[in-house]
């Protein structure tokens, strides 16, 4: 069964046009990133994000239609993300328009996720079938075959999600409104050397109370609230590390391999319920053989999570050690210029033809966590 193409994209093949290099959705032609200073609003930090994303979001979209590469899905799955990390963490800054955009971009992430999860899991298990000896092999087919049979339904529904009036109303909304010139008024005028420094600080406070919150007996959902609110600290970082500098970048390597841990063990864990489920199902017709490597295969997610557990302990004492101390220094002198009404340029201009790879002003082209069992 093949995956389907949407009808847009169809069209856009008949006529010649190159499926993989651009959206029906127009970009706006942005002028380059502004140079940070005392004057900088975060509204137009905010905006400028947007548009980034939006140059981000038509690359990667004809790609994940066409399913051929799983990284396309994966890089568009956590553009989406970063849309509505956006929109959350500069909803005053932002029109309304634009905050009510959020559960659009929440309704499209769970879509792209249940495709990007059998994705992983498919791949995992392709490597899981490497290291078997060839006599064995023979009892990864039927369950390949069925994790194969969900993925093509799941991307059916991706392509009707991303073709839906709401998907389509949603991105252009976006478009329109961070190509527009950002008001003055009110909290539109509230400058980013002050708001930003103060929501890295207390989204690092949100995320340090969830960590102490993590037992030996927690459940899931608490690992899986660390896992959000490490997500939240980072984009936050992010959005401001032309202006945080150096500290920034060093805190921003910790928290990717907190990631990398917490995504680890998300991962094992949703591999692990889907092939119970499986199992469970009177009805999944699959081999003695299969069942007894699925079986095997659920003991190997499950020490995955629990090296996952034992590791976290470590990456999370470099997240909010002396990298965290010398980002935080940062952020007090930057709160402190602000107060004092300095006119200093805290980062120069990014040319425009870099700007689209910048991760919201990131100084060089920002690194994603690998495609590897994680970022879901």
């Amino acid at each position: 069964m093949k995956d389907p193409l949407s009808a847009r994209q169809g069209e856009l093949a008949a006529a010649g046009t190159p499926t993989d290099s651009k959206s029906a959705v127009a970009a706006p032609r942005g002028p380059a990133t502004p140079a940070f200073d005392a004057a900088t609003t975060a509204s137009e930090v905010a905006l400028g994000e947007l548009r980034r994303l939006l140059g981000a979001w038509r690359q990667h979209e004809p790609g994940a239609r066409l399913g051929h590469d799983p990284e396309a899905l994966h890089q568009l799955r956590v553009t989406t993300r970063r849309i509505d990390a956006t929109l959350g963490l500069f909803r005053r800054q932002l029109p309304v328009a634009l905050t009510h955009a959020r559960r659009t971009a929440r309704s499209v992430l769970r879509t792209l996720g249940a495709a990007r999860d059998l994705d992983v899991q498919l791949a995992e298990l392709a490597r899981h079938s490497l290291a078997l000896p060839e006599s064995e092999r023979a009892a990864v087919e039927p369950l390949r075959a069925r994790l194969e049979s969900e993925r093509c339904r799941a991307r059916a529904r991706m392509i009707r999600a991303l073709d839906s009036e709401p998907t389509r109303r949603w991105l252009e909304t976006l478009t329109a409104a961070s190509a527009a010139a950002p008001s003055a008024a009110g909290a539109f005028g509230e400058r980013a050397m002050v708001v930003m420094p103060e929501r890295v600080r207390r989204r690092f406070r949100k995320l340090r109370k969830s960590v102490r919150r993590l037992g030996s007996n927690s459940p899931m959902e608490d690992y899986h609230l660390v896992r959000r609110r490490a997500k939240q600290l980072r984009y936050a970082i992010e959005s401001g590390a032309l202006m945080f500098g150096k500290p920034a970048e060093d805190e921003l390597k910790a928290l990717r391999r907190l990631q990398d841990e917490l995504g680890a063990h998300q991962d094992a864990y949703m591999a692990r319920n889907r092939l119970a489920a499986l199992a469970a199902d009177p009805a999944n017709e699959l081999p003695a053989g299969t069942l007894f490597l699925m079986g095997r295969l659920a003991e190997r997610h499950a020490t995955t999570t629990a090296q996952a557990r034992k590791s976290l302990t470590r990456s999370w004492r470099k997240v909010r050690g002396q990298r965290w101390r010398a980002l935080r220094s940062r952020l007090g002198e930057l709160l402190d210029n602000a107060r004092q009404g300095s006119s200093a340029v805290i980062a120069e201009p990014v040319p425009a033809a870099s700007a689209p790879t910048l991760a919201a002003g990131y100084p060089h082209p920002a690194p994603e966590p690998q495609p590897h069992p994680l970022e879901h």
